[in-house]
This record gives C-alpha cells, sequence and structure tokens, in this order.
C-alpha cells in the first residue's frame, strides 16, 4: 500500500489550504500585538482543524475567517478615526488593511473550490435532485 504521504494530492491540498493558513497567522499576529488573548487562542487554537477532514471543521474555519475580515474592517475604521483625529493622512491605512479584509474574507471562499470541498467532505450526503 502506498504511503498516503507521497500522493500528489496531499501536496497539493497543503498549497491550497496554505493562504488559509497564512491568514490565521496573519491573524493571531494582530490579536497578539493588540493584547487580545482570547483572540489570539481561539486564533491558534483554529490552526489544527486545517488537518481534520469534517465537514464541520471547513464551517469553522470558514467562519472564524469572515469574523476575522469582520475584525479588518473594525481595525481599520478605529486607526482611521484615530488618524483623522490627529489629523494624519489615513487612505493608505485604508487600503492596506481594506486588502487584507478582503484577502481574508477569499480564504473564506476557498472552501467552495472542488478539490477543498473533496478534502473536507463538503456537500456528501446530500441527495442530488430528480
Amino acid at each position: 500500500m502506498p504511503d498516503p504521504r507521497a500522493r500528489p494530492e496531499t501536496a497539493l491540498n497543503a498549497l491550497r489550504l496554505l493562504p488559509v493558513l497564512l491568514m490565521l497567522a496573519i491573524l493571531a499576529a494582530h490579536f497578539y500585538r493588540a493584547t487580545e488573548w482570547i483572540g489570539f487562542g481561539i486564533t491558534v487554537a483554529l490552526l489544527p482543524l486545517l488537518f481534520v477532514r469534517a465537514p464541520w471543521a471547513a464551517r469553522v474555519l470558514q467562519a472564524a475567517l469572515a469574523l476575522g475580515a469582520l475584525e479588518w474592517l473594525r481595525t481599520a475604521a478605529a486607526l482611521i478615526a484615530v488618524r483623522q483625529s490627529m489629523g494624519q493622512p489615513y487612505t493608505r491605512l485604508a487600503l492596506i488593511l481594506g486588502a487584507v479584509a478582503l484577502a481574508t474574507a477569499l480564504c473564506a471562499l476557498l472552501f467552495q473550490w472542488r478539490p477543498v470541498r473533496s478534502r473536507f467532505r463538503l456537500g456528501e450526503g446530500r441527495h442530488p435532485g430528480p
């Protein structure tokens, strides 16, 4: 029996999920820097779910990434308000954090990609229409 770790599909799945891993790591770093320890702990605790091949794990990760995108937008709004009150420019900050929020939200959509859906067994058990 061949070693399952040697299959090309396993390596491809790792590459497909790499953006999710990076976005969760960046979100954890954000919480760490803000000394929001609960957010940091939850984000780090989500990382092992990338190795769980169950539909619920994919949905939890999707929800976490969606909430992460909202966190980036909340952070952007708070920092923009501070910069505005100090009379400093804020356009670059808004563009960068907006791009990070968009990238985080797009990572949640990766779970709709057919190879990732099959890895997490999403959609199994549903009966096709008549």
